[in-house]
């Protein structure tokens, strides 16, 4: 998984796999795009308005939890 965070034009894509065939983009609203292959495997998501939707009440920050682990990490996303 990969997320990309482009500040220019104030996008952000989070991909769940590598786009090895065509995709359809379906615009779930004004706000959010899904990426999904025809045997409905969702290949990524995109965030316009990125800065409004990712840096909430958080701060811009991205926390990854292993809940089986009980370990986590945080990533700053620069919002």
């Amino acid at each position: 998984m990969k997320i990309t965070i482009d500040k220019k034009y104030n996008v952000a894509y989070i991909s769940l796999h590598a786009k090895t065939e065509e995709v359809e983009t379906i615009r779930v609203s004004e706000e959010m795009n899904v990426d999904v292959a025809p045997d409905g495997t969702i290949y990524g998501i995109e965030f316009l308005n990125a800065n409004a939707q990712l840096a909430g009440g958080d701060g811009g920050v991205l926390v990854v939890i292993d809940e089986a682990r009980g370990k986590l990490a945080e990533v700053e996303l620069g919002m």
